[in-house]
């Protein structure tokens, strides 16, 4: 029977208590993994004697090792290859930032360099979106909630991640209860990253949007848009045909009549299919009644597989413009960063790309940092 990762809160939890050793523990033990991820499980100070019994039998420090580190030409981007214990593998990105950059209410923001980390919650991904690489590896199956902590764990030790985006490899929400149970860890000690500084992007799986909320308040949602209409999303995304716009629109109002926050809106721009000047009034009037964020993306080719091609920077320009002038929407375009890794947006894809080396480049700004603007 394979050990589980110390890092399944759930898990842990329960034989804790079977046993009768105190929760109180726990943070203590994940302090001390993190310090030392060569420990064994004797290292550790001041445990019941029953918890060293408990933590040989049925728990693993790691049961994730990162196998390759690539580092992007653009300076500011890393991608982790992490091999899981079922012999699969996972990828996740650190994104470094300054939180400085811009302005908020007119004035200089405060803050930082700062690094984002975009984590993957399943091996592959069942949605099927027809620019996405993931997608062409079919599902694998879900990861557990210490599977994806564990990211997060190994990410630390390159650098310091103050933001989360479940942005990686994988629907969120199609692997719901160790989503929520991962981020109870995320948001606990001794990590404490605040739910404001986490990130979960859905495709729109309505169910699941209904019930976050109540589950782990304070995140941000992102929701995968890229159409305007019912029609166009199922072309480029069929799972779409089980979520239908309207009644996702209807559950976002819901959810953000709960949260009281802005809902971020991902768009991807594929040239003649979702990014002509009607798209943009289309999308500005199903979106003039809520609080969002638009953030238009430029497509990232995935090589051979890629039936699209991304729009021109004329008509992302206009697109956004319209979006911003005519409808008053807040609209970024995203800096894409770590294509040369396939690191990007829509690029996850288990390989084995050439190794980069650094080079200097210029720390940029983060979507997450106009989260209250």
């Amino acid at each position: 029977m394979a050990l589980k990762s110390v890092f399944d809160s759930s898990v842990i939890r329960a034989e804790f208590d079977k046993a009768g050793i105190n929760n109180r523990f726990i943070p203590l033990i994940w302090k001390y993994v993190i310090q030392n991820p060569d420990c064994n499980w004797e290292d550790i100070p001041s445990l019941p004697s029953s918890a060293y019994t408990l933590l040989r039998a049925k728990f693993k420090a790691s049961t994730s090792v990162v196998h390759s580190v690539f580092q992007s030409n653009d300076g500011v981007t890393t991608k982790l290859l992490i091999k899981l214990q079922n012999g699969a593998f996972v990828e996740s990105v650190i994104m470094r930032y300054d939180s400085s950059l811009g302005k908020l209410n007119g004035k200089p923001r405060p803050g930082g360099p700062r690094s984002t980390l975009c984590v993957s919650s399943q091996v592959g991904c069942k949605m099927g979106c027809t620019f996405c690489a993931t997608g062409t590896m079919g599902f694998k199956n879900n990861l557990s909630s210490g599977e994806i902590v564990e990211q997060l764990v190994h990410a630390s030790r390159l650098s310091t991640i103050r933001n989360i985006v479940f942005m990686g490899m994988g629907e969120p929400l199609n692997n719901y209860s160790s989503l929520v149970d991962a981020i109870r860890v995320m948001t606990a000690s001794p990590f404490q990253i605040s739910p404001r500084k986490i990130t979960v992007s859905t495709v729109g799986i309505i169910h699941a949007i209904n019930k976050l909320h109540n589950d782990v308040p304070n995140l941000n949602l992102a929701v995968s848009l890229h159409a305007p209409v019912q029609d166009i999303r199922c072309q480029i995304m069929p799972a779409a045909r089980a979520f239908p716009l309207e009644k996702l629109m209807n559950a976002l109002q819901e959810y953000q009549k709960k949260s009281q926050q802005k809902i971020f809106i991902e768009y991807i721009m594929l040239d003649g299919v979702n990014d002509e000047e009607q798209h943009a009034h289309q999308l500005g009037k199903l979106l003039e009644a809520f609080q969002v964020v638009v953030n238009l993306i430029p497509f990232n080719p995935i090589g051979s597989l890629s039936q699209f091609i991304t729009s021109t920077n004329q008509k992302v320009t206009r697109f956004q413009k319209i979006l911003r002038d005519i409808y008053d929407i807040r609209t970024t375009v995203r800096k894409e960063m770590g294509q040369d890794i396939s690191g990007a947006c829509g690029q996850l894809v288990v390989n084995l790309p050439d190794k980069r080396s650094i080079s200097n480049a210029a720390p940029l700004t983060d979507i997450e940092d106009i989260r209250r603007q």
